[in-house]
């Protein structure tokens, strides 16, 4: 079962939001495991690759259609059946597994002890609280009853998601998901009030940065159909 991977580095604060927040902290909580590590759900993340790469495709002059229909097959569609079923699963963008399990299990070891590490210790480091209010233009005072709070994922750290496949993807398919990744540079709640500014890179199981191999070879195709 072929996999490749989606990192994804946080080049801003960035809020993995999961709809609600904290009564008496925060309006907006960050989306997050038992363990207290921030993620972000797989789900979410193909909508927006898929998103990304429905906008490149859009701006085609030549073969437009041609890309489409590996958009179809690579993404799926809606109400897609057995037939035209995705060929890419993506799985939560999280932080490495090591550490994840490491933390995980001295948790657990720690459980009965008085001083121990929580999950909420584990989010309290790897995130912290901003707060923002709307100003009047007229007066340049914040507007009353605006103040809103909301917990943010740290900026430079790395998250990964696994890209799979039931069987070996072809170029185009590889393409669409490099330009798509290039192309996804803000995610998250907030995505346009300056949070979730985003670099991603497509890499092999290896850990190999094959984005750019990729991506030129979507431009070479593009030329190639137009000549």
């Amino acid at each position: 079962m072929p996999i490749y991977r989606l990192k994804i580095k946080l080049l801003s604060d960035t809020t993995f939001g999961r709809g609600d927040g904290v009564a008496g902290l925060i309006d907006q909580e960050v989306e997050h495991d038992s363990f207290g590590f921030p993620y972000l759900r797989g789900r979410t993340l193909k909508g927006l690759l898929s998103e990304e790469s429905d906008n490149l495709i859009a701006v085609l002059t030549n073969h437009k259609q041609d890309w489409e229909t590996v958009a179809c097959n690579l993404f799926g569609t809606l109400g897609s059946t057995i037939g035209t079923i995705a060929a890419v699963h993506v799985g939560d963008a999280s932080l490495p597994e090591d550490l994840r399990q490491a933390v995980a299990h001295q948790i657990q070891q720690e459980k009965e002890q008085e001083k121990r590490l929580t999950e909420k210790d584990v989010l309290y480091s790897l995130t912290t609280i901003r707060r923002q209010t709307s100003i009047d233009s007229q007066s340049g005072t914040p507007d009353e009853g605006s103040l809103r709070s909301f917990r943010v994922v740290l900026r430079d750290l790395c998250f990964t998601a696994d890209l799979i496949f039931e069987k070996m993807p072809s170029d185009e398919m590889l393409s669409l998901l490099a330009v798509g990744a290039l192309a996804l540079r803000r995610l998250g709640s907030g995505r346009n009030r300056g949070r979730g500014h985003v670099q991603c890179t497509l890499n092999d199981a290896d850990g190999n940065d094959i984005t750019h191999h990729y991506a030129n070879y979507f431009g070479q195709g593009i030329k190639e159909k137009v000549a």
